[in-house]
């Protein structure tokens, strides 16, 4: 199986995406999940979305995007992250 490529935005590709990115990457880990990870702001996704299988965000995405993206919110405020974190884990085990 393909190594699944997910992308971490936020609106400058600074601060929220690298909280959600430790995040991630730890609960990668503890489910044995081997994917490869990237952190951009999200001026930068329409150029390269389609390089991946999984857009992570914490803003407002385009709606040409939206199959693609899961709202990474709840990772930051902590409301809802099991629901984000079992779409994280059913996107990239399929």
């Amino acid at each position: 199986m393909n190594k699944k490529k997910v992308l971490v935005i936020c609106g400058t590709g600074v601060a929220t995406s690298t909280v959600v990115m430790q995040k991630l990457k730890a609960f990668l880990r503890d489910k044995g999940i081997d994917a490869s990870l990237d952190q951009s702001k999200v001026s930068d996704v329409l150029n390269k979305a389609d390089q991946y299988d999984l857009i992570i965000s914490t803003t407002t995405v385009p709606p040409s995007l939206q199959e693609k993206v899961i709202n990474a919110v709840p990772l930051l405020t902590g409301i809802g992250k099991e629901q984000v974190f079992e779409q994280i884990e059913a996107k990239l085990t399929s």
